[in-house]
């Protein structure tokens, strides 16, 4: 399932890779998690933050190793494959593949959601916006890296500074009198968010499909995971930290908009815009970043055989075929959430459910490709990713239905075309 980095011009150097990482795990989760977790653990959910920080450290390590030893548009598909065999890998990387489509359509939403609180509007105006969203992020990728990488350096930089203005705002209503009691609800709140922070800090294996790309790897991927995992950490702790000061959480309709909330006590009425305008910033890095990443998996599994052969077309250096196929499918899932009057909290499960699966076999692949400091990160990671398979249990036939859908898919493009019959005579 190996695609030749000759196919794809190597352009990402330290900065562009360091935004593409940090866009893929700033996600949409930061715009909800940090009120959701303090309801769940109160003040004490800044421990199942920092404890989740920690967590993503070996996870981030083991895909940095992975895509230096094996740089692959397949990714984490690759990395199975060579571990457990070709089938194994063809069916993680159709795991993926719908995680990742799928997922670009969660994230615009809850962009849409933002945009359409502060506008007034209903589910038509958070669908509208979603679809923009995702036709934008689509175009750039169609682009090209050479549009894509620019667009998605300078989105990472308005997120950072987006969610630095929110830490800022929080100071003058942050007091340290909120932290008592400090476990109001007890321990075990304290784990349960911390499962569920292990999806605020996925990403990685999204840009681990680029890493071919890079125009030196061995120096840049490293450089580039360092930084991002310090950044990615004080942001993500700083914002948790100015919701729980402040006191910014409690019920549904608080925590999916705290961080417009936050910025209320500064900016008053116009807080619900400029959180929407975040909001928007952070879901088009996001979709960006996911598509770019995920059509290259699209790419990688066309090569193999186990999608349609059109999706692994390149033009001038783009893989429009993995693009396009990832889009359609994101496209696909709003229509038919809109038609069904689904929200993102629907959505999510097929996601969820499916990188705890990609991350479980990615983590066991780490024990047998890797060496060393990789092989006991991988080792690390098996064990904290197995404690989050019980969360996912009521959904297992969501990954069991991907795989089944996986391999007909490959015995329907490997199977010979029908023989002509022959003509008789009149």
């Amino acid at each position: 399932m190996t695609t030749p980095s000759s196919a794809l011009t190597p352009r990402i150097g330290p900065a562009q890779g360091t935004a593409l990482y940090v866009s893929a795990l700033l996600g949409a989760g930061v715009l909800v998690l940090p009120g959701q977790i303090a309801s769940l653990a109160g003040p004490a959910s800044l421990l199942s933050w920092a404890f989740a920080a920690a967590m993503g450290v070996p996870l981030a390590v083991v895909f940095a190793a992975l895509a230096r030893r094996q740089p692959d548009a397949g990714g984490v598909a690759t990395y199975v494959g060579l571990a457990f065999g070709r089938t194994a890998g063809g069916v993680t990387g159709w795991w993926y593949f719908v995680a990742g489509s799928v997922g670009q359509a969660v994230v615009p939403l809850t962009g849409g959601y933002y945009v359409a609180h502060a506008l007034g509007g209903g589910p038509v105006a958070a669908y509208a916006v979603a679809a923009a969203i995702l036709a934008t992020a689509t175009v750039a990728n169609l682009a090209g890296v050479r549009v894509s990488g620019p667009v998605q350096l300078g989105l990472a930089g308005l997120v950072a500074v987006a969610l630095i203005a929110v830490v800022a705002a929080a100071v003058p209503q942050a007091s340290v009198d909120r932290l008592t009691p400090f476990a109001p609800h007890g321990v075990a709140p304290i784990g349960a968010g911390v499962v569920v922070l292990f999806y605020a800090f996925a990403g990685w294996e999204a840009v681990a499909h680029l890493v071919g790309e890079f125009r030196d790897p061995d120096r840049d991927v490293p450089r580039a995971t360092a930084i991002t995992i310090l950044v990615v950490t004080a942001l993500y702790l700083g914002v948790a930290a100015a919701v729980v000061l402040t006191g910014t959480y409690g019920g549904a309709s608080v925590d999916h908009v705290a961080l417009g909330l936050v910025l209320q006590g500064v900016l008053g009425g116009a807080a619900a815009p400029v959180a929407a305008a975040v909001a928007v910033v952070i879901s088009l890095g996001t979709t960006n970043a996911f598509v770019a990443g995920v059509s290259r998996l699209g790419l990688s599994l066309a090569r193999g055989g186990w999608l349609p052969s059109p999706v692994a077309t390149i033009r001038g250096g783009v893989p429009v075929g993995g693009v396009l196929a990832v889009a359609g499918t994101a496209a696909a899932t709003l229509v038919v959430s809109a038609g069904a009057g689904w929200g993102t909290e629907t959505l999510v499960v097929v996601p969820a459910t499916l990188v705890v699966a990609v991350y479980l076999l990615a983590a066991a692949s780490g024990l047998r490709l890797l060496r060393g400091w990789g092989r006991f990160c991988a080792a690390l990671t098996v064990l904290l990713t197995a404690a989050v398979v019980p969360s996912a249990a009521g959904h297992v036939a969501v990954p069991l239905v991907v795989s089944a859908l996986a391999l007909l898919s490959r015995r329907a493009l490997s199977a010979p075309a029908a023989a002509p019959r022959p003509c008789r005579p009149g």
